[in-house]
């Protein structure tokens, strides 16, 4: 679940729908080995239903801005 915030997350029995599931094969190669699984990409805590409800507002994680400055001697 991208862009929950921190401590949030749903529990081992909850019921949960998912309103627009993303269902995507990945397949990656590592040192000889493949790995291939699929994945479910729920883009908002707040697009899904726990329980019955949707979550709080305060599941969703606060925006966070970063800067570099690729001139900046390292």
């Amino acid at each position: 679940i991208y862009n929950a915030a921190p401590g949030w997350g749903v529990a081992v029995g909850d019921a949960v729908g998912v309103a627009e599931p993303l269902l995507t094969q990945h397949l990656h190669q590592h040192q000889g080995q493949t790995f291939s699984f699929l994945g479910l990409r729920v883009p908002s805590p707040l697009s899904l239903v726990v329980n019955g409800r949707r979550p709080p507002g305060s599941a969703l994680a606060p925006p966070r801005l970063a800067l570099t400055n690729p001139s900046a001697p390292p």
